[in-house]
């Protein structure tokens, strides 16, 4: 027999949360090898929010402007807009700015805008294809598409893995120090360990409930005939017809869309001429040629997450912890946010810096998360409900026009999220998780009050341990190199703000003998007192405060202790001084 691979980390699933995963885990210098069923990256269409934590993930890796570069042109807005049909009526519109209006309004933001990489909207396929070229790019990385993860065993220093290649069934053994399990809702990893979802599927009440279908197509005439002189990433199409009743994607800004069609009381599946059918309905044109290009079901209205997100040496991200309904996209984002915590985590592991217990505060912080955002998505999907829409919305008389002036004001125009600011754009779930409770964490106070839903609609910078770092520019460009993201260490970040008098000598000292990674950042931004209220403020790699203080501490190995893990996790939090 021969001799287990060696690998540190072993993901199962390559999609884009195992994907991120690998990339952070090359960043910080962990070898990893990725197993994925697929022979190669999404080839439909799902998720279309890369939200802004997410892209603040992608700029700290380095390519977020490459993302931005995906799917729509520069110039198409990402407008809302509402048709009674897509060649008819427009109803209501919901103006939101493309990115090269959005990239001059970025440079004239003020030094405080929290919106460093805004949410951007471009498909989840298009994304997974750039994740997965910078992914075969890494050294650090064993990338084996076309596999698949058979069987496991945890033991004491680790985990067995037995793997099979797909196309011969050549079989092989993994021995990983810790195996990821993102490979989704299916997961058998998860089953196996006997971790269940806790939550459930709402199929009525709301309009994301029930049987949906993702129809994937190509209209070339859509644009020039009827849509290219009032353009939209998001269309909908409201009329008395529920059949033919759907959200339209603008996936390229030229010819390819996705549209998400409930489905009716009596389907079960849709045949390539049904589909065809529905959308010549809703674009009201029987006659426009389209090209099916793929269609599969779903099921709207999951709110679900697991009850423990780590077993021993196995630890769950992504789907495998989380199921969501695609309203306000937080799935896929609250995975990367899920990779992003874990790997910084595997790497002070790897690197020797951390203690035995760091690993333990993945499930201690990323849990209450799952809940907090599953929970945020039902509340949001209850809100907008299935609109009865009377049939004289699509009249052409003064009737008509009174009712389709009327329809603005229809509870599923006016309660969709989607229709607000984008300050208001649920950013509080994007950038507002916090890791309170975390025994790595020094709180100094009480954290910031979490209140439904105006601190889930809207970020509130806080400077209290916990909390990820509120943003700031540092130079009036506006650019890649400007923000405070882009000047963090790896490793942890000591922040010296204008007000501090104080020698942080003997902390730098203490961190190199210790190996702890540690660079010292200094503000000269007058802004930075009023956003952190404390002249030293210490960032953890994930970009989170993990503590401040006006003065070092008195006892610094006891400060190190906390943060890195060393300290135990049920005394932590009791006992939250780090002073001798």
């Amino acid at each position: 027999m021969e001799a287990p691979i060696q690998t540190p980390v072993l993901i199962a699933g390559g999609g884009p949360v195992g994907l991120c995963l690998a990339l952070f885990l090359d960043y910080w210098d962990v070898p990893c090898t990725v197993i994925n069923i697929e022979t190669s990256s999404r080839f439909h269409p799902k998720g279309n929010s890369q939200n802004a934590r997410t892209m603040e993930h992608f700029r700290q890796l380095g390519f977020s402007d490459e993302v931005r570069k995906l799917g729509l042109p520069d110039d198409h807005p990402f407008d809302h807009g509402y048709f009674t049909r897509f060649s008819k009526h427009e109803i209501y519109r919901w103006k939101v700015p493309s990115w090269a209006e959005r990239r001059q309004l970025r440079k004239e933001a003020p030094a405080t805008d929290q919106y460093v990489e805004p949410m951007y909207r471009v498909n989840q396929m298009y994304v997974e294809r750039l994740l997965l070229e910078k992914v075969r790019a890494c050294e650090n990385v064993d990338l084996r598409f076309g596999h698949e993860v058979k069987d496991f065993q945890q033991v004491e220093d680790g985990v067995a893995a037995q793997v099979v290649k797909l196309d011969n069934g050549e079989k092989f053994t993994f021995f990983a120090r810790h195996l990821i399990d993102c490979s989704g809702g299916r997961s058998f990893i998860r089953r196996r360990l006997g971790i269940e979802y806790v939550g459930d599927v709402q199929t009525k009440d709301a309009y994301m409930a029930g049987l949906f279908y993702n129809l994937w197509f190509r209209i070339p005439d859509l644009y020039p005939k009827y849509l290219g002189h009032r353009r939209a990433w998001f269309s909908y199409a409201i009329n008395a017809d529920k059949d033919t009743r759907g959200l339209l994607v603008s996936l390229n800004g030229k010819d390819e869309f996705l549209m998400f069609l409930k489905a009716s009381d009596t389907e079960s599946n849709l045949d390539v001429k049904s589909v065809k059918e529905k959308l010549s309905k809703a674009v009201g044109d029987p006659e426009i040629q389209i090209e099916v290009l793929n269609h599969a079901p779903w099921t709207a209205g999951a709110a679900m997450t697991v009850n423990q997100y780590q077993k021993g040496r196995v630890f769950l991200a992504g789907d495998a912890a989380h199921l969501f309904t695609p309203v306000g996209g937080f799935g896929m984002n609250t995975g990367m946010d899920d990779a992003h915590n874990l790997a910084w985590k595997l790497a002070a592991v790897y690197h020797g810096w951390a203690g035995p217990t760091i690993l333990e505060t993945y499930d201690l912080e990323r849990r209450p998360i799952g809940f907090r955002n599953t929970g945020a998505c039902r509340k949001y999907s209850t809100q907008w409900p299935d609109p009865e829409v009377p049939a004289e919305i699509e009249a052409d008389t003064p009737a008509g026009e009174e009712t389709r002036k009327a329809a603005r004001e229809m509870s599923f125009i006016k309660n969709n999220h989607f229709n607000v600011p984008e300050n208001q754009d649920c950013t509080g779930i994007q950038l507002g998780a916090r890791y309170d409770d975390s025994p790595l964490i020094v709180s100094d106070g009480p954290p910031p009050e979490e209140k439904w839903p105006e601190t889930y609609d809207e970020y509130r910078p806080s400077g209290i341990p916990g909390g990820r770092v509120p943003h700031l520019w540092l130079d009036e460009r506006h650019e890649i190199g400007s923000s405070l993201f882009d000047r963090l260490g790896k490793g942890f970040t000591l922040l010296r703000l204008p007000s501090c008098n104080v020698e942080t000598a003997p902390l730098e000292t203490l961190a190199k003998a210790r190996r702890i990674p540690l660079k010292v950042l200094d503000i000269a931004s007058s802004d930075a007192q009023r956003l952190y209220e404390r002249s030293l403020i210490l960032v953890r790699p994930d970009q989170y405060i993990a503590w401040r203080g006006d003065v070092l501490p008195d006892d610094c190995n006891a400060l190190f202790d906390r943060v890195c893990g060393f300290a135990d996790t049920a005394n932590a939090k009791a006992n939250n001084s780090v002073d001798g």
